[in-house]
């Protein structure tokens, strides 16, 4: 990453990852304390690193600091992944609650496949890929573009998908922040218009109509 942590270091993206899912982790446990998390990992398949949701902010600052970065694996296959999701989406359903995966996926080579029924669509899901830039050995424009169809595929209500190769950190983060909207309130991705861009402000006197056509913008 391009950015350094408080002890000076450069962050790794691993660095970034971890304090991304610790900010989203409270701000969710904030807006509602009933919220629960669980962990996986994804190398060829996905392993859950902790099987039970909790809401407890201890367990999950340790699961998710225990995390270490791996070499490449591959291909991954996201099937697994969606088994896991669907089999507790199936539970969340019985509890009334909706079920959400957010994957954070680095790889800028290796495409993601899946083998699942398109007419089954149990969880949301929402993607962050952080990537390399394109070189003869990185192909992150077909990577994103398999994401996509990924998402679209599983996802139950609208799932959100960002992707950077900027190396920055408040990037992750500004993205992480908008995967805190609830996918039952989401408007779709193409209509999603944050940050807004800082522009001047102009004097009052500039700005006031000069007829009696007023627009109202509701609210």
């Amino acid at each position: 990453m391009k950015s350094t942590g408080s002890n000076g270091r450069p962050l790794t993206r691993l660095d970034s990852i971890k304090q991304a899912i610790l900010m989203f982790i409270h701000a969710k446990l904030s807006i509602n304390p009933d919220h629960r998390f669980a962990f996986a990992t994804l190398s060829k398949s996905a392993s859950l690193l902790r099987k039970e949701f909790s809401s407890e902010v201890e367990s999950a600052v340790a699961a998710v600091m225990g995390l270490s970065a791996t070499s490449s694996c591959g291909p991954a296959d996201l099937t697994s992944l969606f088994q896991i999701a669907s089999h507790e989406a199936k539970k969340s359903r019985a509890q009334n609650r909706i079920f959400r995966v957010i994957l954070i996926y680095c790889r800028s080579s290796a495409k993601p496949h899946h083998q699942w029924p398109v007419n089954r669509k149990l969880f949301t899901l929402d993607v962050i890929y952080l990537h390399d830039k394109p070189g003869p050995d990185n192909c992150p424009q077909e990577v994103y573009d398999a994401l996509v169809e990924s998402l679209e595929h599983v996802s139950e209500y609208e799932g959100y998908i960002h992707e950077s190769g900027q190396g920055l950190a408040r990037v992750l983060y500004r993205h992480m922040c908008v995967l805190l909207s609830h996918p039952q309130q989401r408007c779709p991705q193409e209509y999603v218009d944050i940050p807004k861009s800082l522009t001047k402000k102009l004097p009052a006197s500039e700005t006031m109509p000069c007829d009696d056509s007023v627009p109202v913008s509701s609210q």
